[in-house]
């Protein structure tokens, strides 16, 4: 595998869309843990919980806001890496 980094460096949308999920997933799972156990969060959680369907201050409505969270910043992640790549094509 060959990397080349420099002006000419395009985004992998799949792998930069994967770590973008994998990062906020884990952070909405976090937080849901956090407001579950500790209580704190609660206040973030009732706000994403009107975007994620079954995000709430419990133990599966942790993992569920988790895997919403993943699949929510996939897709960013992955339109952001395509607006990347495109804007580099136009700017050569």
């Amino acid at each position: 595998m060959h990397f080349s980094y420099g002006r000419d460096s395009f985004l992998e949308p799949v792998n930069f869309g994967i770590a973008f999920g994998i990062v906020f997933g884990l952070y909405a799972l976090l937080i849901g843990l956090l407001a579950t156990y500790v209580g704190f969060g609660a206040n973030l959680v009732l706000m994403l919980s009107s975007w994620y369907i079954g995000y709430d201050t419990t133990l599966v409505g942790s993992f569920a806001g988790g895997l919403w969270g993943f699949v929510d910043s996939f897709i960013a992640g992955y339109v952001i890496a395509l607006i990347y790549n495109l804007l580099l094509k136009i700017h050569r």
